[in-house]
């Protein structure tokens, strides 16, 4: 039996077959079933012929069905939307959720460099919205149409044997270091709308390693916890950048992970990246920290700490 699903345009083709046509194949194997793309003349649509079994073929065309579904229930109206990306502080407003909006000085500087340059990089201590931001940023840019979709990723410092040890698949043992991220789409975007950009291929969580050999382009592509990455590492994600994306690198070089402190990649970047044109730097202290009050008093405790250790040792 076949059965045949008519993909519309460029947009539907990117959600059914995916990257080289990964989804698709991924479809086939799952289902046992063969799948076969005409392009349309023009270039702009396709028609998918399925072969198989009738409820096999059912089942793959009601997944293959929700996936374009769910993407044009989330896709950006760009002509009614406010075309300025940074207005009246409000970085991006949630359904069901207060406006998010810069608090400090330097958080309305770092979401200003955001819309100006096409890669900034962040450094400061935990608790001044590094991660927070960089999400709300991204949202809105897809809001606005100046990216189409938004990747997401981390340095996994122990992917070597301790994340061996670990119990499940790869996805299951890095999920723990990328749960920050999810917890601010869902703060943002609420679970049903975070998982209907997910499962549409418009938003990707992902560990570093999985960028490698990519280009990404019309992207919002976050590097966090960019402290725990290396030399190579650090110039494999910046060379990712593809035509109309944009790159955020955030880190803090009080908690670096690397066995070697002194490699970080984060340590150098402002020394190799300066004077780059398209390039911004943006810094936080203390007093951008947005969490508990108390946490403002934990870092000046380390850092008067960290400066008597460092005077005792000289």
């Amino acid at each position: 039996m076949i059965k045949k699903l008519i993909l519309r345009d460029q947009d539907e083709i990117l959600l059914a077959l995916g990257p080289q046509d990964r989804k698709l194949r991924a479809l086939e194997k799952e289902f046992k079933i063969d799948i076969a793309v005409q392009y349309a003349e023009d270039g702009q649509g396709a028609v998918l012929s399925l072969k198989g079994t009738h409820a096999r073929l059912d089942k793959a065309l009601a997944r293959l069905k929700k996936t374009l579904e769910m993407a044009a229930k989330i896709k950006p109206e760009a002509p009614v939307l406010d075309r300025t990306p940074f207005k009246d502080n409000i970085i991006f407003r949630p359904e069901n959720a207060r406006p998010i909006e810069a608090r400090t000085e330097n958080q309305k500087n770092y979401i200003e460099a955001v819309f100006d340059h096409d890669l900034l990089v962040s450094v400061g201590p935990a608790g001044t919205g590094k991660t927070f931001l960089a999400c709300a940023c991204a949202l809105r840019a897809l809001e606005l149409g100046l990216v189409e979709r938004i990747i997401v990723t981390r340095p996994i410092v122990e992917a070597g044997e301790k994340l061996g040890f670990l119990p499940g698949d790869i996805n299951e043992k890095t999920d723990p270091y990328l749960r920050p991220i999810y917890d601010a789409f869902y703060a943002m975007l609420g679970v049903e709308k975070f998982r209907a950009l997910k499962y549409g291929n418009i938003l990707e969580i992902a560990p570093l390693a999985y960028m490698r050999g990519r280009t990404l382009e019309k992207a919002f592509i976050i590097l966090d916890e960019a402290q725990n990455t290396l030399p190579a590492q650090m110039k494999m994600f910046l060379t990712r950048m593809g035509v109309g994306s944009k790159m955020i690198v955030n880190g803090d070089l009080t908690q670096i992970d690397l066995p070697q402190k002194n490699l970080s990649a984060l340590l150098q970047l402002p020394k190799i990246l300066k004077g780059v044109s398209g390039v911004a730097f943006a810094g936080f202290g203390p007093e951008d920290v947005v969490r508990h009050p108390l946490v403002k008093n934990i870092l000046h405790a380390y850092e008067k700490w960290d400066k008597k250790a460092s005077k005792a040792e000289k």
